[in-house]
C-alpha cells in the first residue's frame, strides 16, 4: 500500500498508509470515541473542516449502508484509523468504507497509532494537521500551512441550498419496526438486491405514539433551521407525526414566523459559534417571538450568544456515543451522543435570561439551558443520537409537549 503521514502542526510525524482518495489535506485533528456508526460519524456535517481520528481500532468492518447516511456526503475533511477493514461483512452494506471513501474524495491513513495520536491531543489539545502521500515534504512549509488553517465558513458550506419538507407521519407504519421487533425477511432481502429497494428494510424506530398529530388531525408544524443539520433532527419529529420545514441557514426569521410554525428547532453545526454572527441576529428575532424553540448543540449554542451569554473552545473537545449528562432538576444520568468543540460559558449566564439544564459528569461544563420566562430548551447533545444511545431521545417527546401544552417536560 501507498505511505501515507500524518503530520501535526507541533513537529510530530505519523507513518502509515493511504486509504480512500489521494489527495494532500490540511484540517483540524480531533478525535471520536464511538465503537460504530461511522457512516453516521463521516457524515456529520458538524465535522465540516474537520479531520477524525477514530479510537477504536477497526473501523469499515460492516460496511456502509447508505440509508445511514445523515447527510447528502461525506462532510469531514480525512480520518484517521488504526485499521481499515478490507472485509465488509452485514447484510445491509452497500460498499465498503474505502469505496464510500473514493466516491467522495475523501482521504485517509491507517496504521498509525491512533492511541498515542490521542494522548496528544489530549495532553496538547485540539490542533492542526495535514494528511498527505509526499514521501519529499517540507515539514517546515506544511507547519506554516497548518497554523494558518482555520475552519472559516463552514456552516454556509453544509447548511441546504433552498427550503424543503419532510412529511410526518400518517401511521407508525410509515416508521420502521419499533426496536427490537424487526424480523430479517430473507425475500425482501434478495428483492432489495435485485434493485427493488420499496422492499428494503426500515430502519428500526423507538415511536410508539404519533403525538405530532393533534387532536384534530393535523400535523404540528415545525420549522428546523438548518445550520449543519443531521438527517435524524427532521426525522424524528416526523416519525412522531410533525411535518418539518427545514430552512437554509441564512434565512430571515421573518420568513420563518411567516410560515406559522408551531415550533422552531435550531439544528447542530461546524465551527465556532461566534463566527454566525447573520445568524445570530435572526436567532435573536425568533428569541422574542412567542413560538417554542427546541435546539441542539451549534443551535443551543448560537441562542446563548443571542440572549448575550458567552461561548468559549474547550482543549479537545466532546465526540463519542459514551458522554454521561446529568439533567439538574432531577438528579437523573444519561449517556448522550456528543459531537463539539465549544461550550456555552455558565459563569457568564444571568438567571434572569436562562438557568443551566443539564452538566457534563465528565469536567462539568454546560450540557443545556431552560430560558427562563420563555418556551425554549437547548442541548448540547445530540437527542436524535445517530450515531450514539437514544436515552435522550425523548425530549422531541417533550418539544412535542411544549408545542401543544406550553410546558417542556
Amino acid at each position: 500500500m501507498k505511505k501515507a503521514f500524518l503530520i501535526l502542526e507541533d513537529g510530530t510525524v505519523f507513518e502509515g498508509q493511504a486509504i480512500g482518495a489521494d489527495k494532500e489535506v490540511v484540517s483540524e485533528i480531533v478525535f471520536n470515541t464511538t465503537m460504530a456508526g461511522y457512516t453516521e460519524v463521516f457524515t456529520d456535517p458538524s465535522y465540516a473542516g474537520q479531520a477524525v481520528c477514530m479510537t477504536y481500532p477497526l473501523i469499515g468492518n460492516y460496511g456502509v449502508c447508505l440509508d445511514d447516511m445523515e447527510s447528502e456526503r461525506i462532510w469531514l475533511d480525512g480520518i484517521i484509523v488504526r485499521e481499515l477493514s478490507e472485509v465488509a461483512s452485514n447484510f445491509r452494506c452497500d460498499m465498503t468504507l474505502e469505496e464510500f471513501l473514493v466516491k467522495y474524495d475523501i482521504p485517509g491513513v491507517q496504521g498509525i497509532d491512533t492511541r498515542k495520536l490521542t494522548r496528544i491531543l489530549r495532553e496538547k489539545g485540539t490542533m492542526n494537521g495535514v494528511i498527505t502521500t509526499n514521501e519529499n515534504y517540507n515539514l517546515d512549509e506544511l507547519i506554516k500551512k497548518m497554523k494558518a488553517y482555520t475552519t472559516k465558513g463552514v456552516v454556509e458550506k453544509v447548511s441546504c441550498k433552498e427550503k424543503y419538507e419532510v412529511k410526518g407521519a400518517r401511521d407508525l407504519s410509515d416508521n420502521g419496526p419499533v426496536s427490537g421487533s424487526a424480523v430479517f425477511n430473507e425475500d425482501n432481502y434478495k428483492a432489495d438486491l435485485a434493485g427493488d429497494h420499496s422492499k428494503r428494510e426500515k430502519k428500526p424506530s423507538l415511536v410508539r405514539t404519533l403525538n405530532g398529530i393533534k387532536a384534530d388531525g393535523t400535523h404540528l408544524k415545525v420549522a428546523l433551521l438548518d445550520v449543519g443539520a443531521k438527517y435524524n433532527i427532521a426525522n424524528s419529529l416526523a416519525a412522531r407525526g410533525c411535518d418539518v420545514t427545514v430552512y437554509p441557514y441564512n434565512t430571515s426569521a421573518e420568513e420563518i414566523l411567516a410560515g406559522n410554525p408551531d415550533g422552531i428547532m435550531l439544528s447542530n453545526g461546524p465551527g465556532d459559534p461566534k463566527d454566525c454572527e447573520s445568524v445570530i441576529k435572526e436567532v435573536k428575532k425568533l428569541y422574542d417571538s412567542d413560538v417554542p424553540i427546541f435546539a441542539i448543540c451549534l443551535g443551543h449554542q448560537l441562542m446563548a450568544l443571542a440572549t448575550g451569554t458567552d461561548t468559549h473552545k474547550l482543549k479537545y473537545g466532546h465526540r463519542g456515543g459514551n458522554h454521561p449528562v446529568k439533567e439538574l432538576a432531577t438528579g437523573k444520568v444519561y449517556i448522550s451522543s456528543q459531537n463539539h468543540g465549544y461550550v456555552v460559558d455558565t459563569d457568564k449566564l444571568d438567571p434572569k435570561v436562562a438557568v443551566p439544564a443539564y452538566v457534563n459528569v465528565n469536567d462539568g461544563t454546560n450540557e443545556g439551558l431552560r430560558y427562563t420566562g420563555k418556551n425554549i430548551y437547548t442541548v448540547q447533545f445530540h437527542p436524535e443520537a445517530s450515531a450514539g444511545p437514544q436515552d435522550t431521545g425523548t425530549l422531541f417527546d417533550s418539544f412535542i409537549h411544549m408545542m401543544t401544552d406550553g410546558m417542556f417536560s
